[in-house]
């Protein structure tokens, strides 16, 4: 696997992670403040900023024991942006409730910005 394909997957992974515990300062670093994004949320919106992300963030991560996974992620790089395309798996265990697996399938973008790789934009689709 080539150096910059691993450092994206790297770098993807520690994103994903620093959502499920709800890490603001984490997410802040790894992200553009311009970042775009698609999402259920969004109901279909273009969001721009961070903001509309920070609302979640104050709710806290992900409660109780889970792990987060990308499944079979293509990583395409073209120059200074890269994609990333994978299904997001969590897993969730609560205290009260069997563990659940929630699938997510993503596209991510990522931009190197002065030698550092930034997320830019995000596609996230919610299955049915």
């Amino acid at each position: 696997m080539p150096d910059t394909t691993a450092e994206l997957l790297q770098l993807n992974q520690k994103l994903l992670e620093c959502i499920a515990q709800g890490d603001w300062a984490a997410y802040q670093e790894l992200c553009d403040p311009s970042l775009t994004s698609i999402e259920p949320e969004s109901h279909g919106q273009v969001v721009e900023g961070l903001a509309f992300h920070r609302f979640y963030f104050d709710l806290g991560g992900i409660r109780g024991r889970n792990h987060t996974t990308m499944v079979a992620p293509q990583v395409r790089v073209m120059g200074d942006v890269a994609v990333l395309c994978y299904t997001r798996l969590v897993q969730r265990l609560s205290p009260d409730v069997p563990p659940v697996t929630a699938a997510t399938p993503e596209t991510r973008v990522w931009q190197r910005q002065n030698g550092t790789w930034k997320h830019v934009h995000f596609h996230r689709t919610a299955l049915p």
